[in-house]
C-alpha cells in the first residue's frame, strides 16, 4: 500500500509541476519573455506528468499548432496508457504493484 501512496504522490507533483511550466511558458510567450523548451515540457510529460500536460495544451491553448511537439506529446499520452494498462493486468494477474515498480526501474535503467 505504501508503493501506492508513493507513486500518487509523485505522479501528483509531477503533474502540478508539468501544469506550472505549461502555465508559465504560455505567459512568457504572451511576454515575448524567456521560455520553457519543448524538450523539458515533453520531458516533464514522459516522466508522467502526461496528463496535466494534455490538460494545459487545451486550458491554455497552448503548443496547439506546432505539429512536431503535439505528436510527441500524443505519443507519451499513448505509451502511458499502454503501459498503465500493462501494469493492472499485470496486478490482477497476481503480481504486486511492488513488482511493477521494480520493473519500471529495471526498465529505466
Amino acid at each position: 500500500m505504501t508503493a501506492f501512496f508513493s507513486i500518487a504522490g509523485y505522479l501528483a507533483l509531477i503533474n502540478l509541476a508539468t501544469l506550472g511550466a505549461f502555465s508559465w511558458d504560455k505567459a512568457q510567450a504572451r511576454r515575448d519573455g524567456r521560455r520553457i523548451s519543448e524538450n523539458a515540457l515533453l520531458n516533464l510529460s514522459f516522466v508522467g506528468g502526461s496528463p496535466a500536460a494534455k490538460y494545459a495544451q487545451r486550458r491554455f491553448r497552448h503548443k496547439t499548432r506546432k505539429r512536431p511537439f503535439t505528436t510527441q506529446l500524443n505519443a507519451i499520452v499513448v505509451f502511458h496508457v499502454v503501459a498503465g494498462i500493462a501494469a493492472i493486468v499485470f496486478w490482477a494477474r497476481g503480481g504486486s504493484l511492488a513488482d511493477v515498480v521494480e520493473i519500471g526501474r529495471s526498465l529505466l535503467g
